[in-house]
């Protein structure tokens, strides 16, 4: 059986704490993994004044040209997997056996990290708001005739990542490019996108020792975000409330991202219909940046009942099927508690789950050994119903009636917010709404990212500051 080791430094480890990583629908085993414990990564990260980071002296636009050569050896080669190889078929198939994702979302999020590393300079571009690269090498430039010097705050970003989907990947290639090194620790059910990308940045020419890989529990997650400068952690709120006041670490956490029709465009709403679909369901409804809310001032009935009949059509098919659209959950008692949850929700007067009503059955599904949950549309009579700020795991979304004036105060935290509207005043609450962290003026999905502009915080200002600085020749 394949064995995908620790990377310490770049360095391969084999420890004798392994787990078995089995298909979740037949048990198959698949791989064993390599498990690092707290003290060994605490070690490894110890500062050492002697150490030379492996990065300092390559200029970053060489780090860019082989960041562009990792895209493509990501998406086509054959690159080392632990003590064997591994195709680019290799690591679809055993993503999809893993993780729950169809082959076809599986291959969306294998484009999505490519276009990611491909058009890195764009990206950075965007996280640096057109900085000449070049000071990050020197330390300051005269930029338009002003001088301007910054300061990296972190030789490693400790990332603790998820297991949903593997797109959230492409979040922390950037600071490959920005001169800091990372340190990895995989999702227990999907530690093969990280290692790939790893191996594909190595193979493109950027130093080994730039990266460490640690599969780990909770405890050594806990130690890399303690012992790197810098760190980034995915999770539910139990999981990012521990940090949210660190201010070295960056959370991404539940999204609650919404669709806003405003008072000057809902009398139009079919029009925008494929726009609300595609926002809830895209990638099977895992990323923070799908909609888990449509707030509208009216027509709030009759907009839920045509999704209700959009989404009901998509059904769970098995993983291979071409057209399968819905991921599988892992742990079908996690599917079964979300289904538990929901149904107890309804149970109060005030919401209405339209879906069942339009599919005839249950949205608690097995096909071909795996559990699903299919699409679920709530119409919310009452805005202050408990299910009107909730976010789920696959395609789910409430429909709640508020008015223009009182939507953005009600409708909480957004991480990206869609704005149907014309209205001038409309758009510039919208524009100072603290509560919204990306914000879409328009027909615009909320799970479509513009890779130029930054996805949830910052990471260029997380990992650098720019600091006052004069010069004397």
């Amino acid at each position: 059986m394949t064995h995908v080791p620790i990377l310490r430094k770049g360095v391969p480890y084999r420890s004798l704490d392994t787990i078995e990583v089995k298909d979740f629908v037949s048990g198959e085993p698949l791989c064993t993994v390599s498990q690092a414990n707290s003290g060994l990564i605490s070690r490894d990260l110890r500062p050492s004044p002697d150490e030379k980071h492996p990065l300092a002296d390559i200029p970053v636009r060489e780090l860019v040209e082989r960041m562009r050569k990792a895209a493509e050896l990501f998406l086509d080669a054959e690159l080392p997997f632990g003590d064997t190889t591994q195709t680019a078929s290799d690591y679809l198939e055993l993503l999809s056996r893993t993780s729950g994702l169809p082959l076809a979302l599986c291959r969306s999020n294998q484009q999505k990290i490519h276009g990611v590393l491909a058009r890195i300079e764009e990206v950075l571009g965007g996280l640096t708001r057109g900085l000449d690269l070049d000071v990050l090498d020197r330390g300051y430039k005269d930029q338009g005739g002003r001088l301007v010097s910054y300061r990296r705050e972190a030789r490693w970003l400790g990332v603790v990542l998820p297991s949903n989907s593997p797109g959230v990947h492409s979040l922390w290639a950037p600071a490959i490019p920005l001169k800091v090194g990372l340190c990895l620790k995989p999702g227990r059910d999907e530690p093969w996108s990280p290692y790939r990308m790893v191996q594909a940045m190595v193979a493109a020419g950027i130093p080994r020792e730039a990266f460490s890989y640690y599969p780990t529990d909770h405890a050594g997650a806990t130690t890399i975000l303690r012992a790197c400068e810098r760190g980034m952690v995915f999770g539910d709120v139990s999981t990012t409330r521990l940090w949210e006041k660190d201010d070295r670490v960056q959370c991404h956490g539940p999204g609650w991202s919404k669709i806003l029709i405003g008072e000057d465009r809902i009398d139009d709403w079919p029009e925008w219909i494929d726009v609300i679909v595609e926002s809830i369901a895209a990638n099977g409804g895992r990323s923070c940046i799908n909609a888990s809310g449509v707030w509208v001032p009216r027509h709030g009935r009759e907009i839920a009942q045509a999704l209700a009949e959009r989404l009901a059509k998509i059904e769970a098919r098995p993983l291979d099927h071409p057209e399968a659209r819905l991921a599988a959950f892992v742990n079908p008692q996690f599917a079964e508690m979300i289904h538990v949850s929901i149904e107890q929700a309804l149970d109060l007067p005030g919401a209405i789950d339209l879906t069942r009503e339009v599919r005839g059955s249950d949205r608690l599904v097995t096909v071909g050994g795996a559990t699903f949950l299919l699409p679920t549309i709530v119409w919310c009579e009452d805005r202050d119903h408990p299910i009107a700020h909730k976010e789920y795991l696959f395609p789910f979304a409430t429909v709640v009636e508020c008015p223009q004036s009182e939507m953005i105060d009600r409708i909480g935290s957004t991480l990206v917010g869609t704005a149907i509207t014309n209205d001038p005043a409309f758009r510039e609450e919208l524009l100072l709404a603290p509560n919204i962290d990306r914000l879409n003026i328009g027909p615009i999905p909320t799970c479509h990212v513009s890779w130029d502009q930054p996805h949830e915080g910052n990471l260029f200002e997380h990992l650098y500051r720019q600091r006052a600085f004069q010069h004397v020749a």
